[in-house]
């Protein structure tokens, strides 16, 4: 039995202003925008990930709770780059040494251990991790 999570719903105050953050800013895909009288919902999706998130008002969290959600790229330079391209206030790439937080990616570039967060107009809050998988044979 395969289990995938296709969809974490982000709890935002505005759902137009936090529309236009992720779409101009994180550069995620407008995948569906639904209003059925008061209840709306905005679906977007992260380039070429199979999980999506709902922008939602009125749920169980309040706008800005969700602490800890979590992106991979294979390079964290790059992926901090193209945020701060589309005007994205990124932290600065970081890693961590003996269980403390150090500036800059690892300098072995391990896998796992190089993040920059961020966070949504409403305070939820992101981490992007590198990772870099061996790539399967074609």
């Amino acid at each position: 039995m395969d289990w995938k999570l296709e969809l974490i719903v982000v709890p935002v105050s505005d759902v137009d202003r936090a529309k236009a953050f992720y779409i101009e800013k994180a550069g995620f895909v407008l995948d569906v925008d639904h209003v059925a009288g008061d209840f709306r919902v905005v679906q977007l999706t992260p380039a070429g990930s199979a999980c999506s998130i709902a922008l939602m008002r009125h749920t169980e969290g309040a706008a800005g709770s969700l602490q800890g959600l979590q992106l991979v790229v294979p390079d964290i330079d790059a992926a901090r780059a193209e945020l701060v391209g589309r005007g994205m206030e990124a932290s600065e790439v970081f890693h961590f040494e003996s269980g403390r937080q150090v500036p800059g990616p690892d300098p072995e570039r391990a896998a796992y251990n190089s993040f920059l967060s961020f966070g949504d107009p409403d305070g939820n809050g992101w981490m992007v991790q590198e990772v870099r998988r061996a790539e399967s044979p074609a």
